[in-house]
């Protein structure tokens, strides 16, 4: 199938051959006809599936159809979770849409910035509204725009949005929207809370479930990598300069965490920084604009930049520290290898989370074979006898049992953080 075939008109046909798109991905020759015809979709569809085109072309389409009413009032609203998120849709929406007759005015508003330009800007309205929940009620409440005259709602990635508590938002902002309106659903996971959003939010959806086949899943080699807990960051930099790795985007657990092994890679000479939460939105977009643009080498990240970042041609992704839940290792490592490249995926394993690594294994149906480095051969793994859950589920040690551990074997209590990021990670949102 071609984009032609999809009845797309001719402005967005050549912005598509301008991005070299030679065919539409399966996500979305099911969901461009579908939004066309103006009806609700409730889409599972995984990173890296095109799935923001998939939404955003049939909705300039029909946004390019009509007029915008003036006033405070959007035609179309794309609630997303996070700050990034926001500004890459955003900017896909203004890419699709650059060769219009008539150009539409697209708005991205989110929070950890004043709000006082965003204000200004929804004068007169807007076509295209994508922001953050949070940001999008403290307008509301300025009385910066009006959600009345909603047409087309997208939530796009609705089960991040609930992961990190909007859920209580979500609700009020439906009040705020026309019952009588399209509502279009992406999600990379279902679990039963996003089920449950599905059918409060939708009405007669069309169902596109789009599975990731072999020969179109992306190309990432997987490495797990035995080594000491404390030993983590040497190796780390041993990586990096034998394996040539020109870029590396790191996982760890907590924001201190990536603070704490950002600085001790700028002390080996390596040019790194930490990216979550608690920084400023100056700082972290200045952070990713650098780390996209190759003025930084490592940047140092919790989970926060696993779903919705689009860095192109980013060789290798590592987990320092393995993710909770199996599900986030997909997106951790769908970092990399992304619009045909290829990717590096690298797991560090240590006696105390082989056993998640295990589950992670099982969960995700893989079979990644040990390695070890010469010169950091773990000793600590060689002597543990994996056992448990990992912990994922069910009991757990408390913080105070893994520190007497960590004591006992001499590793600093930074080296064995197990805390998540989720909600308090993307505050102001």
């Amino acid at each position: 199938m071609s984009f032609t075939a999809l009845k797309l008109s001719v402005p967005l046909l050549r912005a598509v051959a301008e991005k070299g798109y030679d065919a539409p991905t399966p996500i979305q020759a099911e969901a461009i006809p579908a939004v066309l015809r103006g009806a609700d979709v409730w889409a599972s569809a995984q990173t890296g599936s095109g799935k923001t085109a998939a939404f955003a072309l049939p909705m300039l389409e029909r946004l390019s159809a009509g007029r915008r009413p003036g006033g405070r009032f959007v035609r179309a609203l794309v609630l997303v979770p996070t700050r990034e998120l926001a500004a890459q849709v955003g900017e896909a929406f203004r890419r699709y849409g650059r060769f219009l007759a008539e150009p539409l005015k697209t708005l991205v508003v989110y929070g950890g910035v004043s709000i006082n330009p965003q204000m200004m800007a929804l004068g007169g309205g807007a076509d295209i509204l994508v922001a953050t929940p949070g940001r999008l009620l403290d307008l509301v409440e300025h009385n910066a725009v009006s959600l009345g005259g909603v047409a087309t709602l997208v939530l796009d990635e609705a089960d991040r949005l609930l992961a990190l508590g909007f859920a209580g938002e979500l609700a009020r902002i439906k009040r705020l929207m026309p019952a009588q309106r399209q509502t279009l659903l992406f999600s990379a996971t279902f679990p039963p809370e996003v089920e449950a959003l599905a059918q409060g939010w939708l009405r007669e959806p069309v169902r596109v479930a789009v599975a990731t086949e072999p020969e179109s899943a992306p190309d990432i080699e997987q490495r797990a990598i035995e080594v000491d807990a404390p030993r983590r960051t040497q190796l780390l930099r041993h990586l990096i300069q034998t394996e040539g790795w020109t870029r590396v985007l790191v996982f760890v657990a907590t924001k201190y965490a990536t603070e704490h092994v950002a600085e001790k890679l700028r002390r080996a000479g390596l040019a790194a920084a930490a990216w979550h939460g608690e920084l400023s939105q100056g700082a972290r977009t200045l952070a990713l604009a650098d780390f996209k643009a190759g003025k930084l080498h490592v940047l140092v990240a919790t989970d926060l930049a696993a779903r919705g970042l689009d860095i192109a041609q980013l060789p290798v992704v590592v987990n320092y520290d393995l993710p909770r839940s199996p599900t986030d290792y997909t997106h951790r490592i769908g970092r990399t290898g992304r619009a045909g490249e290829r990717g590096v995926a690298v797991s560090f394993v240590s006696a105390a989370t082989f056993p998640h690594f295990r589950l992670i294994e099982k969960r995700q149906r893989l079979a990644i074979a040990r390695e070890q480095i010469a010169g950091f051969e773990p000793v600590e793994l060689a002597a543990a006898a994996p056992s448990g859950t990992g912990g994922v589920k069910g009991r757990r040690k408390s913080k105070k049992d893994k520190f007497r551990e960590a004591l006992a074997r001499g590793e600093p209590a930074e080296d064995n953080a197990a805390a998540s990021d989720s909600a308090a990670d993307e505050p102001g949102a």
